[in-house]
This record gives structure tokens, C-alpha cells and sequence, in this order.
């Protein structure tokens, strides 16, 4: 939550240049307060273990959000029954009249395929192209985020020599309330065969938050943090990487170990979690910044 203080204190300008929110008491004044409306795009195939991993970030907030899960209805779950989608999940075509303070788009299996490959990519295309008028700010995800800058900016994913997994390390580029709390270097859990690459976003007119050496673009946005893109996995557990590493060398894939996971890089050793603490920051640090301290008071007047 800010700091609430008089716009006269001496320390107001000098917090402010050190990234810390304040709010000058005549705004605090006249702030109205409401849950928070957050719809989560949910594309990932076991969609129950998705909505704990989003879920568990978003409760970090003393603030009060209705949330909504949406699936692609032009796609067929393998992994989800349709009795779960269709009582506890939305479509596009229930929720397009409605609007939202928050998105946020999911990473999905599909990266290897071209977007126009993919089964939904005219129905999320559809919802990325409704979001512009009804969301007030949209959190893409992985192969969400790639998806979103493939559809907002003409920027298409780059094919990497090997799968990246593992944890990796980030350095902050620019300064931004959504990296609020980090520390210079940070690290994050990524898992995907593409990637985007910082020259890649130079004519966007986006802000690069954070990147690294093996990871490329890791977070970018909007100088107005309504579009912000994050191309690791925050909202993975301990044990996520080990699930899907487990999960590719049953299926005969013959994966590589995820890099800094493992312990000793030996399997049967528990990993161990380095990235709690910034993942709980992120979320936290959109929620607040981004969506509760901007969104209007009446979705309405969205534009």
C-alpha cells in the first residue's frame, strides 16, 4: 500500500526518486475503494494447478479481487473434463460486455508452432484486440507474453538451439514501479524453446524492465503499465520444473536438467526456491501499481 503524506514534506521528492510510491493526501482523500475485477486467461493444459500457482500471488494483496478464470472455447481441453469449464470457467462470448481493472494471459505447450498454428489464435486474438478497451491493465505470461507482443507489435518469437529451463538470472534495465523492492539481479524459473530479443523491441516504444544473458527480454511494458509483459515463470513452485523435466523423460524426450535447480544437479535432491520473494513482489507490485492505483473507480469510463 503507499505511503500517505503531506506533498510538502521534504522527504516526498526524494522518496520518489528512489522508486517508493507515495500519495499526496488530497488524492488519498478522494479515493473511492471496490474489490478489484481480475479476469486470468488461463491456456496451460492441467488448469487447476495453474489457478493455485496465479491464485497464491494474487491473495498476497490486503486488497479485495474478484477473480475469473476464462478458457478458449475454440479449443479442446485433454487435460481438463468440460464439466470443470463449464461450471467454474467463461468464454470470451460471456464476459465481452463486462470490464476488468486486471488481465492476465498464461504461458501455453504451443511455442513451437507458428500463432496462426495455433487452434485459438483468431479467439485470443479476438480477446487481445477487446482488451484494449475493456482491461485496464494486461499481465502476458510466458508464451502469453510472446503472444501479446506478436499481436500488439508485429514482434515474433525467436527459435532457441535448446529448450531454456531452469533458473536463470535477470538484471533490472529500467527503473519501474513493477520492479519496486528487487534487488539489481534477480532470479526467475523460465521454460520455453523461444524467446525475444532486446533489439527486437527497440521501434515498440516499450520500457525493457529486465533481461539476461541467456534469457533475453525477461520483463518489458508500457511506460503506462497497461500492456506488461513477463516472459519467465514467477508463479511456478518448487517443484514445477522437476514435474515437467520428470514429465519429458517418461514421454522419451531425453531432456536437459534444468540449469541452477537441482541441487548438485542430482534429481533425486530437493530444489530449491530461490525466486519467492521476487515472484511475491512482482504480483504485488502490479496489483497495487499498476491496476489499484490507476484503474478508474467506474470500469465505464475505461479507454
Amino acid at each position: 500500500m503507499p505511503i500517505t503524506l503531506d506533498k510538502r514534506l521534504a522527504a516526498v521528492d526524494r522518496l520518489r526518486q528512489e522508486n517508493i510510491f507515495v500519495m499526496e493526501s488530497e488524492r488519498a482523500m478522494t479515493q473511492n475503494i471496490r474489490p478489484l475485477k481480475i479476469l486470468v486467461v488461463n491456456l496451460m493444459p492441467k488448469k487447476m494447478n495453474t489457478e493455485v500457482h496465479i491464485l497464491r500471488h494474487l491473495a498476497n494483496t490486503p486488497l479485495q479481487l474478484e477473480v475469473e478464470f476464462l478458457y478458449m472455447a475454440t479449443h479442446v481441453s485433454k487435460n481438463t473434463s468440460n464439466e470443470y469449464l463449464q461450471n467454474y470457467y467463461r468464454t470470451f462470448n460471456d464476459i465481452k460486455d463486462k470490464r476488468y481493472d486486471g488481465m492476465i494471459i498464461t504461458g501455453a505447450p504451443v511455442e513451437k508452432l507458428p500463432f496462426e498454428k495455433v487452434d485459438y489464435w483468431q479467439e485470443l486474438s479476438d480477446l487481445m484486440e477487446w482488451s484494449k478497451s475493456h482491461v485496464f491493465s494486461s499481465l502476458h505470461l510466458c508464451w502469453g507474453a510472446q503472444a501479446g507482443l506478436y499481436y500488439h507489435y508485429g514482434v515474433d518469437k525467436q527459435t532457441l538451439k535448446a529448450k531454456l529451463s531452469g533458473i536463470y538470472e535477470q538484471d533490472l534495465v529500467t527503473p519501474s514501479l513493477l520492479t519496486r523492492g528487487f534487488d539489481d539481479s534477480y532470479k526467475c524459473p523460465h521454460s520455453r524453446y523461444t524467446t525475444v530479443y532486446p533489439d527486437q523491441l527497440a521501434q515498440t516504444g516499450l520500457d525493457i524492465l529486465a533481461a539476461g544473458k541467456e534469457v533475453g527480454v525477461a520483463i518489458a511494458a508500457t511506460p503506462n503499465m497497461r500492456q506488461i509483459f513477463s516472459f519467465g515463470h514467477f508463479e511456478y513452485t518448487r517443484d514445477t520444473l522437476a514435474e515437467e523435466y520428470f514429465r519429458d523423460q517418461k514421454a522419451g524426450i531425453d531432456p536437459q536438467l534444468p540449469v541452477n535447480y537441482f541441487p548438485d544437479d542430482d534429481p533425486k535432491k530437493k530444489p530449491k526456491l530461490t525466486w519467492s520473494l521476487a515472484a511475491s513482489t512482482f504480483f504485488s507490485n502490479w496489483i497495487n501499481y499498476a491496476v489499484y492505483q490507476e484503474t478508474p473507480y467506474d470500469l465505464a469510463d475505461l479507454r
